[in-house]
């Protein structure tokens, strides 16, 4: 496993408030947070703590009212939504738990499109998402489209959909939300795996058994950071 102090992200004092009728709600109220290259963390709280729009903003899908966010060495939480979308594609890989795949498509065209995106061409980007279905375990799944596969199957399509770009950050939510007990085993059996190739990996989570596979837990409260690990727990 690669083990590097390199900071990949940092966070100083985030917060953003969302005004709903007469209320304002803190979602973030003065998140510092420090993650290193090949950490794996996991984010947890109860409905309401923060999670998700934390996750948005690690993921440069919201912008902060305030604070900053520094990812790989960019500072993209001031970022117009044009450079913020080049900083999706090309950094972060999205892991989600409805798995969001194109019906129609096939495996290989699901994964293949964020190079698509990137304006990769064509002879190359089909070699890298073969390659990439091939590492989920895959590889003799490519022409199968998601109405033709199992859920497990399809969340490792989309898992190679995240992964193609060659991304900083795997950014999971609730990747086993949708899968029996069995399945969602194999799929967090996967991304230790990757976790061990020396890939980043954040996930939200409400699920323990989940959490317990990363190597730090982050626990939100109120837009908070109630607890925070911070250190490895293997």
């Amino acid at each position: 496993m690669t083990e590097t102090n390199e900071r990949i992200i940092h966070i100083s004092d985030l917060k953003r408030t969302y005004i709903m009728g007469d209320t304002q709600i803190n979602a973030l109220d003065g998140i510092n947070l420090q993650i290193n290259r090949n950490e794996y963390v996991a984010v947890m709280g109860p409905s309401g703590s923060g999670k998700t729009t934390l996750m948005n903003m690690i993921g440069c899908l919201d912008s902060p009212d305030d604070g900053s966010y520094e990812l790989n060495g960019t500072l993209v939480s001031n970022l117009s939504d044009n450079k913020l979308a080049h900083i999706r594609n090309k950094e972060i890989g999205f892991v989600f738990q409805t798995f969001n795949l194109l019906a129609r498509a096939t495996a290989l065209h699901n994964v293949e499109l964020p190079l698509i995106y990137a304006g990769m061409r064509q002879t190359e980007r089909l070699k890298q998402a073969r390659n990439t279905l091939a590492k989920v375990g895959l590889g003799d799944r490519q022409g199968h489209r998601p109405g033709e596969m199992s859920g497990g199957q399809r969340q490792r399509v989309a898992i190679a959909r995240a992964l193609v770009t060659q991304p900083s950050i795997l950014l999971a939510d609730e990747p086993t939300g949708n899968l029996d007990s069995h399945t969602g085993h194999d799929i967090m059996s996967l991304f230790d795996e990757l976790h061990t190739d020396g890939q980043t990996i954040i996930l939200v989570t409400h699920e323990s058994d989940v959490s317990k596979h990363a190597q730090r837990e982050i626990h939100l409260l109120d837009g908070r950071i109630a607890t925070d690990t911070g250190q490895l727990k293997h």
